[in-house]
C-alpha cells in the first residue's frame, strides 16, 4: 500500500490557522464576561443607591434628629406593681424585657383569685401535683401551657375561674423536709415563669396540716366501710430503698438469653436470662425429681414441687415427698394442673411461695408453709441456711450452684427468654418478696370508674383522645387491691395502732394479725382499744409504715377544696371541670382520683379528662439524662450555652462513661447551645405539637421559629402604632358596608379565625386553635392586609383621608382582637403590646388584657362574597408570581452558565 505524506509546511500553516481560531474564541469569551461582569457592577451600584435613598427617607421621616435610645428602654419596675413600659417601641422584641414585671402585677392585683361566692359559673381544675424533690422539667411545661391555656381562655370568657397550685411530697425520692423548703421554691418560681395563671392563695403541698388531715379521714372512712384491710401478700420490693413500691415504678426489659447487667451494690455484672436445672432427692430412696428455674437462689425457700395430676411419669410420686438437700425440709409433692404444663420442662415446678406470685396462690390451694429467706436489703436470712446467711442475693445464686455441684445435683443450664422487674427509681432488680401491708380493696369502686365512662346511661366522664378509654377499661377490669403503705418515714403514717396485750405471748408487732386498730389519732385509738378489749391492759404502737404517695395524691381534688368539711369551695366547685395530664399516668393517678372521689366525695372529682402526649426528643428517643437529651425549659426560656449545658451535666451524677456519652449528644443535638426564646415562644410551640399523636418528637428549632414570630407580631404591631399616631381614639362602631374592600376582607377573615379557634378549644384540639391564630396573624393580617393599607399612609393626599380612617379603625379593631385571641396562647406578648393600644371609648377601660373579654364573633364582619373576590385576586397574584419566578430563574440558569463558562475560560484562554 502507498503511503502519502504531507509537506511539513502545509502542516505548520494548518497549526496557525487552529491557534488563531482558538485565540479568537478565547477573545469573544472575554468580552462576553467583561459584559457580564459589568452588569452585575451596576446592578450592585443600583442597590447601593436604592438603599441610600431609603436612609435618606428614614432620615426625613425622624425630621433629621437623632434618636435617642433611652426612650426605647423600659423604666424600672417595682416589684409588684404594674409594669412601666418605654415611651418608643423597641425595634426588636426582646423575650427577656417584655416577660419580666408583668406577672408580679398580675398576682398582686389578685387577677389569679377565684370567688367561690361568685355568681359567674364555675371552672375549676388542679394542676398535678410536681414532685417537691426537684425543679420542673419540658414535660411539666407542657402541663402549664395548656393548663393556663384553657383557664386564660375560660376566664376570659366570662367563669369563675379556678386553678390550684400544689406539690406531691414523693415518699421515696427524698426522705427530707429541706427538700420542700429548697425545692419547692424553684417549682413555684419556675411555674410563675411560664406564666401560670395559678390561685396562689389556695396553694396546698400533700404534707401539709389540710392535706394530711384529708389523709387521716380517708383511711379511717374507707376502713370503717370495709375498703381497707391488712394482709399478707407479695409486694414490689427494692433492696436499695428497702421499702415496697408501686406498679409504676416497676420498668420490665425483655432478656432474650444470657445478659450481663449492672445491678446496685455489687462489683461485677450479674447473669440474666439463664434457666439452671438441678435435682431434688426423694424421700425413701424413689430417685430424684429434676426442676429449673432462673432465680436459682430462691430454692432456698422452696417448700413443694407441683406435677400435673395426669403426667404419667409422676402418678407415683402422688402423696410423696422430696428432701431440700440444704436443710432437710420435707417438701410435698403436690398436683396441680393450673399451675404446670407436663410439655414444658421436666413437667415438675418448685414451689416458692414467699418469692413467687404464682407460687404465693398456690399456697392457699394446698394449704403450704410460706418461707421468706431474704433480709430488706436483700441478703440471705437465717430462714435460708447458715451456710448462705449474710450473701447477698446473687452472690447466693453462685454459691447454690456450687452446692449443688457438690452434692451431685446440678443438672445444668441454659439461655432462656424472661422478663425482668427494674426499679425505675434505682436501678435496682425488683424482689417478689411477702410482706403484711395495708390493701384498697378496689373491685366496687372501680366498678363506678369504669362506668362513668364506659357506661352510656351511667357515663360522668369524657376521656380525649377516645382511643385511651380503651385503655382506662383495659385497667379497670383487671384490677388488683392497692396496696398502699410504704416502708419510710416521710410521708403521711398509716392511722393504725397494733395493740400488744398484757397478756400477749407474742409481743413483736403484727405477732397476732386481729390487735390492730384504725383511728384518726392516738387518743380516738385509746378509746377504741378500750371498748375492744374491755378491762385488760395494753400498749399502743403506731404502724411505723407510711401510705403510697399516690394515696394522698388520689384526694388532691377534694383535699385541695377543703375536703372532709363542707367548705364553700367544695361547695362552689366540686366536681371540677377538667382534669389535664399525661396518658401515663391515666390508672396510677386518674383512675384513683375517680375511685376515691366517687366513694368519698359523693361524685366523680371531674367531668372531662385530657391526655396529653409525651416529650421525646427531635430523634424520637425518650429524655434520659444518661443521653445528655434532657430539656431544661428555664434554659429554653432563658437560653443556655453548650458549655452551660455541659456545666449541668458535670454537676449531676453520671458516672464518666455516661456523662461522655451525654456530652457528645449534647454537641450533636446543641451545637450553638440554645437560644434565648422566651416564655411565649416555648409555649405556642408546645400546645402546637400536641395533634402528635401519643409523643411529641420535641425539635428546640421550632421554638426558635416561633420567638422569631414573636418579633414579626412585634413590628406589626409597631407599625400599625405609627399609622394609628398618638391622637387615634378608637370607633364605637363600624359598619362593614363603607369600608373599603380589603377592610372588608380581613374582618370577615377575622371572624372565621375566632370561630374556629373557639370550636378548637371547645373540642380540646389545642394544635388546631394554635394554627388557626398563627394563621390570622401572618398569612392575612402582616402579609396581605397590612401590605394592602400601606399606600393609603404614602402621601397626605385629602382623596385618600377617608381610606386612611377606615384602615385605621380596621386595624385597630385587628390588634385589639388578634391579641385577645392570641392571649391565653402567649401572655406576656400580647399583654405588653395590648397596653400600648389606645382604648375604645365606649368599652370600660380594663386594666389588663388577661381580665378583657375573648373574643366574639360579629355577625355582620362576616363577608362570603368579599373572600371569594379575594381568593380569586390571591390565585391570580400567585399564578403571576410563578410565572414571573419561572422567567426569572431561566434568566438566572443563562447568566450561570455564561459566568460558568467564562470562569472556566479563564482557568485556561485557549483552551477550546
Amino acid at each position: 500500500m502507498a503511503v502519502s505524506e504531507e509537506n511539513p509546511e502545509i502542516i505548520k500553516e494548518k497549526d496557525l490557522e487552529r491557534k488563531k481560531k482558538k485565540a479568537d474564541k478565547a477573545r469573544e469569551k472575554e468580552l462576553k464576561r467583561q459584559k457580564a461582569l459589568e452588569k452585575a457592577a451596576k446592578l450592585q451600584a443600583q442597590q447601593a443607591s436604592n438603599n441610600q435613598k431609603k436612609s435618606e427617607k428614614k432620615l426625613v421621616k425622624r425630621g433629621g434628629e437623632e434618636e435617642n435610645p433611652e426612650e426605647f428602654l423600659d423604666p424600672p419596675t417595682p416589684f409588684g406593681e404594674k409594669k412601666r413600659i418605654s415611651s418608643q417601641m423597641a425595634k426588636q422584641y426582646s423575650p427577656t424585657a417584655v416577660e419580666k414585671s408583668w406577672y408580679s402585677w398580675w398576682e398582686k392585683s389578685g387577677f389569679f383569685v377565684a370567688d367561690a361566692k361568685s355568681s359567674k359559673p364555675p371552672f375549676a381544675i388542679v394542676l398535678p401535683p410536681p414532685n417537691v424533690t426537684g425543679a420542673l422539667h419540658i414535660g411539666h411545661a407542657l402541663t402549664v401551657a395548656i393548663e393556663d391555656t384553657i383557664v386564660r381562655w375560660r376566664r376570659m370568657s366570662g367563669y369563675n375561674t379556678l386553678w390550684v397550685p400544689g406539690m406531691d411530697h414523693a415518699g421515696i425520692a427524698t426522705q427530707v423536709w429541706d427538700w420542700k423548703n429548697k425545692y419547692g421554691g424553684t417549682i413555684l418560681q419556675q411555674l410563675r415563669g411560664l406564666g401560670a395563671s395559678l390561685d396562689w392563695s389556695r396553694e396546698c403541698f400533700t404534707m401539709d396540716e389540710k392535706s394530711s388531715r384529708a389523709v387521716t379521714e380517708a383511711f379511717v372512712r374507707l376502713h370503717k366501710n370495709k375498703l381497707i384491710k391488712r394482709d399478707e401478700r407479695l409486694v414490689n420490693w427494692d433492696c436499695v430503698l428497702r421499702t415496697a413500691i408501686s406498679d409504676i415504678e416497676v420498668e420490665h426489659i425483655e432478656i432474650k438469653g444470657r445478659t450481663l447487667l449492672n445491678v446496685p451494690g455489687y462489683d461485677k455484672p450479674v447473669e440474666f436470662g439463664v434457666l439452671t436445672s438441678f435435682a431434688y432427692p426423694l424421700e425413701g430412696e424413689l430417685g430424684e425429681i429434676v426442676v429449673a428455674t432462673t432465680r436459682v437462689e430462691t430454692m432456698l425457700g422452696d417448700t413443694a414441687i407441683a406435677i400435673h395430676p395426669d403426667d404419667p411419669r409422676y402418678n407415683h410420686l402422688h402423696g410423696k415427698y422430696a428432701i431440700h438437700p440444704f436443710n432437710g425440709r420435707k417438701l410435698p409433692i403436690v398436683c396441680d394442673a393450673k399451675l404446670v404444663d407436663p410439655k414444658f420442662g421436666s413437667g415438675a415446678v418448685k414451689i416458692t411461695p414467699a418469692h413467687d406470685r404464682n407460687d404465693f396462690e398456690v399456697r392457699k390451694d394446698h394449704d403450704l408453709e410460706s418461707i421468706n429467706i431474704f433480709t430488706d436489703d436483700g441478703k440471705i436470712n437465717s430462714s435460708g441456711g447458715s451456710e448462705f446467711a449474710g450473701m447477698p442475693r446473687f452472690k447466693a445464686r453462685e454459691a447454690v450452684i456450687e452446692a449443688l455441684k457438690k452434692k451431685g445435683l446440678y443438672r445444668g443450664a441454659k439461655g432462656n427468654e424472661m422478663r425482668l422487674g427494674i426499679c425505675s427509681r434505682t436501678n435496682d432488680v425488683v424482689e417478689p418478696l411477702s410482706k403484711p401491708q395495708w390493701y384498697v380493696d378496689c373491685n366496687n369502686i372501680a366498678k363506678k370508674g369504669l362506668d362513668a365512662v364506659m357506661d352510656e346511661e351511667k357515663k360522668k366522664i369524657e376521656i380525649i383522645p377516645k382511643q385511651y378509654a380503651t385503655e382506662w377499661k383495659r385497667w379497670l377490669e383487671n384490677i388488683r387491691d392497692w396496696c398502699v403503705s410504704r416502708q419510710l418515714w416521710w410521708g403521711h403514717r398509716v392511722p393504725a395502732w397494733y395493740v400488744t396485750l398484757e397478756d400477749d405471748e407474742l409481743k413483736e408487732i403484727n405477732s397476732y394479725k386481729d390487735h390492730w386498730v384504725i383511728a384518726r389519732n392516738e387518743d380516738d385509738a385509746q378509746e377504741e382499744a378500750s371498748r375492744l378489749y374491755n378491762g385488760k391492759k395494753f400498749h399502743l404502737s403506731q404502724d411505723p409504715d407510711v401510705l403510697d404517695t399516690w394515696f394522698s395524691s388520689g384526694l388532691f381534688p377534694l383535699a385541695v377544696l377543703g375536703w372532709p368539711d363542707d367548705t364553700e369551695d367544695l361547695k362552689a366547685f366540686y366536681p371540677t371541670s377538667d382534669l389535664e395530664t399525661g396518658h401515663d399516668i391515666l390508672f396510677f393517678w386518674v383512675a384513683r382520683m375517680v375511685m376515691l372521689g366517687t366513694e368519698l366525695g359523693g361524685d366523680v372529682p371531674f367531668r372531662k379528662v385530657y391526655l396529653h402526649p409525651m416529650i421525646r426528643d427531635a430523634h424520637g428517643r425518650k429524655m434520659s439524662k444518661s443521653l445528655g437529651n434532657v430539656v431544661d425549659p428555664l434554659e429554653v426560656i432563658n437560653g443556655i450555652s453548650l458549655e452551660g449545658l455541659h456545666k449541668r451535666l458535670e454537676e449531676g451524677n453520671l458516672d464518666p462513661k455516661e456523662l461522655t456519652v451525654a456530652k457528645e449528644g449534647q454537641v450533636k443535638d446543641f451545637p450553638n447551645g440554645i437560644p434565648e426564646c422566651g416564655a411565649d415562644a416555648l409555649r405556642f410551640a408546645l400546645i402546637s405539637y400536641t395533634a402528635q399523636s401519643d409523643k411529641i418528637n420535641l425539635d428546640i428549632q421550632r421554638v426558635v421559629g416561633y420567638r422569631q414570630w414573636c418579633n414579626k407580631l412585634w413590628n406589626a404591631v409597631r407599625f400599625s402604632m405609627s399609622k394609628l399616631g398618638d391622637d387615634y381614639v378608637p370607633p364605637t362602631n363600624v359598619n362593614p358596608e363603607n369600608l373599603p374592600f380589603s377592610c372588608q376582607w380581613i374582618l370577615s377573615l377575622l371572624n372565621r379565625a375566632i370561630l374556629k379557634t373557639i370550636a378548637a378549644l371547645e373540642s380540646y384540639k389545642f394544635s388546631d386553635a394554635t394554627s388557626t391564630v398563627y394563621s390570622w396573624w401572618q398569612y392575612q393580617l402582616c402579609d396581605v392586609f397590612i401590605e394592602a393599607i400601606k399606600p393609603f399612609f404614602a402621601g397626605s393626599d385629602p382623596k385618600f383621608e377617608t381610606a386612611r380612617r377606615f384602615a385605621r379603625d380596621t386595624l385597630w379593631l385587628c390588634l385589639d382582637n388578634g391579641l385577645r385571641l392570641l392571649h391565653p396562647f402567649m401572655p406576656y406578648v400580647t399583654e405588653e403590646l395590648w397596653q400600648r393600644l389606645p382604648s375604645s371609648r365606649d368599652q370600660t377601660a380594663m386594666e389588663s388584657i388577661m381580665i378583657c373579654k375573648y373574643p366574639s364573633i360579629v355577625e355582620c364582619w362576616t363577608n362570603e362574597r368579599v373572600e371569594y373576590e379575594m381568593d380569586l385576586v390571591d390565585s391570580t397574584v400567585k399564578s403571576l408570581r410563578s410565572l414571573a419566578n419561572e422567567r426569572r430563574e431561566r434568566q438566572h440558569d443563562r447568566l450561570s452558565k455564561v459566568v460558568s463558562a467564562f470562569a472556566y475560560k479563564e482557568k485556561d484562554p485557549l483552551h477550546i
